[in-house]
């Protein structure tokens, strides 16, 4: 019955910013605006993939979280280059201070971290065709790639 998910909404303190933010630094689609009830949506991943609600209501904003779908090479290769000229601060998961993607062990997937204007928590995530190995955490690709090369060795 549940496919994916299709549609995600997050509360913004200005919605011509927030605007820019996804529009202009993310590149998404404006699917619609309804500036009377200061409310835009864009569509993700092409028009009827999956959508992103932008709510103006300043006094009602908190921190969220959520992550974009990409491909492991996008992220390995093109995600920081681009959200770094982009004028935007990248960090993964550990907040470690480098701006390389880690690999999450247990589903396994490859992910790198940034912030939109309202500071919510945005992640391009990738999974990768490779068993899942809870037991390692968190680690670089190139750890991961060595894991991998020890099992098929």
């Amino acid at each position: 019955m549940i496919n994916g998910l299709f549609e995600t909404h997050i509360n913004v303190t200005d919605l011509e910013r927030s605007m820019a933010f996804y529009e202009e630094v993310l590149g998404l689609e404006l699917g619609l605006l309804q500036e009377d009830r200061r409310i835009a949506f864009y569509w993700l991943g092409g028009r009827g993939e999956a959508m992103l609600g932008l709510w103006e209501r300043p006094a009602l904003v908190q921190r969220q979280h959520f992550a974009f779908r990409s491909t492991v090479d996008d992220i390995r290769e093109r995600v920081v280059p681009f959200l770094k000229g982009k004028g935007l601060a990248v960090h993964n998961f550990l907040e470690d201070d480098t701006e390389r993607p880690l690999v999450f062990g247990w589903m396994p997937a490859i992910a790198i971290y940034f912030t939109d204007p309202d500071g919510h928590s945005l992640e391009f995530i990738a999974m990768l065709p490779d068993e899942p190995r809870p037991e390692v955490g968190q680690v670089t690709w190139d750890v991961w790639q060595q894991l991998q090369e020890s099992v098929v060795g």
